[in-house]
């Protein structure tokens, strides 16, 4: 052990009569610059997640709004419409039913998502409550 602590030392020793630099720590500034760029890496991915969930969400509510409707139309508003209805409009409707199901889970899917991209991010500012986001530039 001795023996390495001392080849150290002369290695320092010779670079020092060479003009070379020996090990220097980053400032507190720079260590602060670079800690804030990771964790503003962190929070621009669950950002980027966060609306990208909640644009589909939208997109697929709007979707599902509009299947709903042209269902309404199909089915017809008579009390015993569904006795005289035609195969293609029970083919029709079947889609619809299929669509508006798989509509409906995937909107509670995203849902869920979405409450845990917002507990990750509440998460992230919690450890990290100096971290200020950047001002968002227009």
């Amino acid at each position: 052990m001795f023996q390495l602590f001392l080849r150290a030392r002369a290695h320092d020793l010779v670079r020092s009569r060479r003009g070379e630099e020996g090990f220097k720590a980053r400032s507190a500034e720079r260590d602060a610059e670079t800690d804030r760029a990771r964790i503003g890496s962190i929070m621009a991915a669950i950002e980027a997640a966060l609306q990208a969930a909640e644009s589909e969400q939208s997109g697929l509510g709007r979707r599902v709004d509009d299947v709903l409707a042209r269902a309404a139309v199909t089915l017809g508003n008579g009390t015993d419409e569904y006795l005289e209805r035609e195969a293609l409009d029970n083919h029709h409707q079947d889609l619809f039913d299929a669509e508006i199901l798989n509509g409906q889970r995937r909107l509670k899917e995203l849902a869920t998502e979405i409450a845990h991209f917002k507990f990750v991010k509440a998460a992230v500012l919690s450890r990290f409550p100096d971290y200020k986001a950047p001002a968002a530039s227009n």
